[in-house]
């Protein structure tokens, strides 16, 4: 069902110093720039695309919307976590950590990227 997620920024360099740390912390590749000036990143399978939106507005950020990237480990998603907030990025919700809920126990660490896109590393404790 899922095919690729794109999110707006109005500072592409920003987000793309930020994107690229953060997978890079997954085992992923500097992002591809397409001839449109977006960054493209491809691991796992899956696509993630950042750019301007097309109808030359300001991007904005989706008000509930959060984007989650699935972790091999609880060191993977601390990694993930540290290199967004290194690389421009904001830690928001609680510390990364256990939680426990309605699907068991997850590791889970929250990040806004440059944009205020909202971004979730989660790992299922099995």
């Amino acid at each position: 069902m899922y095919s690729h997620n794109m999110v707006g920024s109005n500072d592409i360099e920003a987000s793309k110093k930020f994107y690229d740390a953060t997978f890079a912390a997954l085992g992923g590749k500097p992002a591809i720039v397409d001839d449109k000036g977006r960054l493209i990143y491809m691991h796992n399978g899956g696509l993630f695309l950042v750019g301007k939106p097309i109808d030359g507005e300001a991007a904005t950020v989706g008000n509930g919307c959060t984007i989650g990237f699935a972790m091999e480990g609880p060191e993977q998603a601390k990694a993930w976590h540290d290199a967004g907030v290194a690389n421009g990025g904001t830690s928001i919700e609680d510390p990364p950590g256990v939680r426990e809920g309605g699907f068991g126990a997850m590791y889970l660490a929250y990040l806004r990227d440059p944009s205020g896109n909202k971004l979730c590393a989660l790992h299922r404790i099995v």
